[in-house]
Protein backbone atom coordinates (compact mmCIF):
# COMPACT_ATOMS: atom_id res chain seq x y z
CA UNK A 1 0.00 0.00 0.00
CA UNK A 2 3.17 2.58 0.84
CA UNK A 3 4.49 1.51 -2.53
CA UNK A 4 1.45 2.27 -4.58
CA UNK A 5 1.27 5.74 -2.75
CA UNK A 6 4.47 6.67 -3.24
CA UNK A 7 4.20 5.67 -6.42
CA UNK A 8 1.43 8.10 -7.54
CA UNK A 9 3.05 10.66 -5.69
CA UNK A 10 5.91 10.50 -7.80
CA UNK A 11 4.07 10.34 -10.62
CA UNK A 12 1.70 13.47 -9.46
CA UNK A 13 5.73 15.65 -9.08
CA UNK A 14 6.43 14.31 -12.47
CA UNK A 15 3.41 15.44 -14.05
CA UNK A 16 3.45 18.61 -12.15
CA UNK A 17 7.54 19.22 -13.12
CA UNK A 18 6.05 18.91 -16.38
CA UNK A 19 2.87 21.21 -16.31
CA UNK A 20 6.04 23.90 -15.11
CA UNK A 21 7.99 23.52 -17.95
CA UNK A 22 5.45 23.61 -20.44
CA UNK A 23 3.68 27.03 -18.77
CA UNK A 24 7.01 28.20 -18.39
CA UNK A 25 7.61 27.89 -22.16
CA UNK A 26 4.71 29.08 -23.33
CA UNK A 27 5.04 32.23 -21.48
CA UNK A 28 8.61 32.83 -23.14
CA UNK A 29 6.77 31.86 -26.64
CA UNK A 30 4.25 34.70 -26.05
CA UNK A 31 6.85 36.81 -24.86
CA UNK A 32 9.89 36.87 -27.52
CA UNK A 33 8.84 33.74 -29.65
CA UNK A 34 10.24 30.41 -30.03
CA UNK A 35 13.13 30.93 -32.05
CA UNK A 36 14.45 33.69 -28.83
CA UNK A 37 13.46 30.75 -26.16
CA UNK A 38 16.50 29.21 -24.64
CA UNK A 39 16.44 26.31 -22.94
CA UNK A 40 17.79 27.60 -19.88
CA UNK A 41 15.19 30.49 -19.35
CA UNK A 42 12.95 27.51 -19.96
CA UNK A 43 14.52 26.31 -16.76
CA UNK A 44 14.98 29.12 -14.84
CA UNK A 45 11.66 29.91 -15.29
CA UNK A 46 10.06 26.55 -14.15
CA UNK A 47 12.47 26.16 -11.69
CA UNK A 48 14.08 23.21 -12.25
CA UNK A 49 17.30 22.09 -13.93
CA UNK A 50 18.15 22.48 -17.46
CA UNK A 51 18.65 18.62 -18.01
CA UNK A 52 15.13 18.02 -16.18
CA UNK A 53 13.74 20.03 -19.30
CA UNK A 54 15.30 17.80 -21.23
CA UNK A 55 14.50 14.60 -19.19
CA UNK A 56 10.89 15.33 -20.16
CA UNK A 57 11.33 17.30 -23.87
CA UNK A 58 14.55 15.65 -25.73
CA UNK A 59 13.89 17.36 -28.46
CA UNK A 60 12.33 20.64 -29.18
CA UNK A 61 9.62 18.75 -31.54
CA UNK A 62 8.61 17.26 -28.26
CA UNK A 63 8.67 20.48 -26.73
CA UNK A 64 6.89 22.36 -29.07
CA UNK A 65 4.47 20.07 -29.61
CA UNK A 66 3.48 19.56 -25.79
CA UNK A 67 3.45 23.66 -26.16
CA UNK A 68 1.13 23.65 -28.65
CA UNK A 69 -1.75 21.14 -27.21
CA UNK A 70 -1.49 23.33 -23.72
CA UNK A 71 -2.33 27.07 -25.68
CA UNK A 72 -5.37 24.65 -28.06
CA UNK A 73 -6.54 23.89 -25.15
CA UNK A 74 -6.97 27.15 -23.45
CA UNK A 75 -7.79 29.08 -26.78
CA UNK A 76 -9.99 26.53 -29.00
CA UNK A 77 -10.35 27.48 -32.71
CA UNK A 78 -13.69 28.32 -33.45
CA UNK A 79 -15.07 25.27 -35.28
CA UNK A 80 -16.14 25.92 -39.54
CA UNK A 81 -18.64 23.22 -39.63
CA UNK A 82 -20.64 25.19 -37.49
CA UNK A 83 -20.66 28.30 -39.36
CA UNK A 84 -23.73 29.49 -41.06
CA UNK A 85 -21.99 32.06 -43.44
CA UNK A 86 -19.15 33.96 -44.79
CA UNK A 87 -19.55 36.91 -42.43
CA UNK A 88 -20.00 34.83 -39.51
CA UNK A 89 -17.04 32.45 -39.85
CA UNK A 90 -15.41 35.90 -40.43
CA UNK A 91 -16.45 37.14 -37.20
CA UNK A 92 -15.50 33.95 -35.22
CA UNK A 93 -11.93 33.99 -36.87
CA UNK A 94 -11.06 37.73 -36.06
CA UNK A 95 -12.01 37.04 -32.41
CA UNK A 96 -9.59 34.10 -32.54
CA UNK A 97 -7.35 35.95 -34.46
CA UNK A 98 -7.53 38.60 -31.60
CA UNK A 99 -7.49 36.52 -28.72
CA UNK A 100 -4.29 34.55 -30.17
CA UNK A 101 -2.57 37.23 -32.18
CA UNK A 102 0.76 37.35 -29.72
CA UNK A 103 0.88 34.20 -29.91
CA UNK A 104 -0.28 33.35 -33.57
CA UNK A 105 2.20 36.06 -35.08
CA UNK A 106 5.21 34.38 -33.32
CA UNK A 107 5.05 30.89 -33.79
CA UNK A 108 3.87 31.90 -37.92
CA UNK A 109 7.09 34.26 -37.79
CA UNK A 110 9.36 31.57 -36.53
CA UNK A 111 8.15 28.55 -38.30
CA UNK A 112 10.33 30.04 -41.05
CA UNK A 113 13.52 29.81 -38.93
CA UNK A 114 12.91 26.17 -37.20
CA UNK A 115 12.29 22.92 -38.75
CA UNK A 116 11.20 21.27 -35.72
CA UNK A 117 8.68 24.37 -34.77
CA UNK A 118 6.98 23.82 -38.53
CA UNK A 119 6.88 20.44 -38.59
CA UNK A 120 4.40 20.46 -35.30
CA UNK A 121 2.48 23.48 -36.98
CA UNK A 122 2.11 22.39 -40.33
CA UNK A 123 -0.11 19.69 -39.07
CA UNK A 124 -1.90 22.04 -36.62
CA UNK A 125 -2.65 25.84 -37.14
CA UNK A 126 -1.18 25.08 -40.86
CA UNK A 127 -3.88 22.44 -41.90
CA UNK A 128 -6.52 23.98 -39.18
CA UNK A 129 -6.38 27.53 -41.40
CA UNK A 130 -6.57 25.64 -44.75
CA UNK A 131 -10.05 23.99 -43.42
CA UNK A 132 -11.13 26.94 -42.13
CA UNK A 133 -10.15 28.56 -45.82
CA UNK A 134 -11.94 25.90 -47.61
CA UNK A 135 -15.22 26.53 -45.34
CA UNK A 136 -15.41 30.09 -45.88
CA UNK A 137 -14.53 29.46 -49.91
CA UNK A 138 -18.02 26.93 -50.05
CA UNK A 139 -19.93 29.57 -48.09
CA UNK A 140 -18.65 32.07 -50.53
CA UNK A 141 -19.61 29.84 -53.70
CA UNK A 142 -16.04 28.88 -54.84
CA UNK A 143 -14.60 29.34 -57.87
CA UNK A 144 -10.72 30.13 -57.99
CA UNK A 145 -10.54 33.97 -57.29
CA UNK A 146 -12.55 33.37 -54.46
CA UNK A 147 -10.52 30.73 -52.67
CA UNK A 148 -7.88 33.56 -53.50
CA UNK A 149 -9.85 36.31 -51.87
CA UNK A 150 -10.69 34.29 -48.54
CA UNK A 151 -6.76 33.12 -48.69
CA UNK A 152 -6.12 37.53 -48.77
CA UNK A 153 -8.64 38.31 -46.08
CA UNK A 154 -7.48 35.28 -43.95
CA UNK A 155 -4.09 35.98 -43.60
CA UNK A 156 -2.90 37.36 -40.45
CA UNK A 157 -0.83 39.96 -41.54
CA UNK A 158 -4.06 40.54 -43.68
CA UNK A 159 -6.46 41.06 -40.53
CA UNK A 160 -3.72 42.79 -38.66
CA UNK A 161 -4.75 45.76 -40.86
CA UNK A 162 -7.81 45.20 -41.00
CA UNK A 163 -8.65 44.69 -37.03
CA UNK A 164 -8.13 48.52 -36.81
CA UNK A 165 -11.68 48.75 -37.76
CA UNK A 166 -13.08 46.70 -35.21
CA UNK A 167 -13.54 42.39 -35.76
CA UNK A 168 -17.43 43.49 -36.69
CA UNK A 169 -16.29 45.56 -39.64
CA UNK A 170 -13.15 43.72 -40.49
CA UNK A 171 -15.09 40.83 -41.14
CA UNK A 172 -18.21 43.36 -42.94
CA UNK A 173 -15.13 44.30 -45.01
CA UNK A 174 -13.84 41.16 -45.49
CA UNK A 175 -16.74 39.54 -46.36
CA UNK A 176 -17.67 42.53 -49.45
CA UNK A 177 -13.89 41.86 -50.96
CA UNK A 178 -14.80 37.94 -50.74
CA UNK A 179 -18.12 38.72 -52.12
CA UNK A 180 -16.84 41.20 -55.01
CA UNK A 181 -13.92 38.75 -56.01
CA UNK A 182 -17.42 36.13 -56.83
CA UNK A 183 -19.06 38.96 -58.60
CA UNK A 184 -16.40 40.29 -60.55
CA UNK A 185 -14.85 39.21 -63.87
CA UNK A 186 -11.40 38.99 -64.67
CA UNK A 187 -10.48 42.03 -67.08
CA UNK A 188 -9.23 41.17 -70.82
CA UNK A 189 -5.40 42.10 -71.59
CA UNK A 190 -5.21 44.94 -73.59
CA UNK A 191 -3.52 42.99 -77.13
CA UNK A 192 -0.41 45.73 -78.45
CA UNK A 193 -1.31 47.80 -81.16
CA UNK A 194 -4.94 47.90 -79.62
CA UNK A 195 -6.32 50.50 -76.91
Amino acid sequence: MTRKYEQRQRAEKVEETRRRIVEATVALHLDRGPAATSIAEVARRAGVQRRTVYNHFPNDASLFSACSAHWRARHPAPAPAAWPDLRDGLRELFAWYRETEPMTGNVLRDAELLPSLRGVIEPGLVAYLAVVRQALSRLSGGGRRVEVAVNVVTDLHVWRTLAALGDEQAAELAAELVEAARRGRPRRSARPGRP
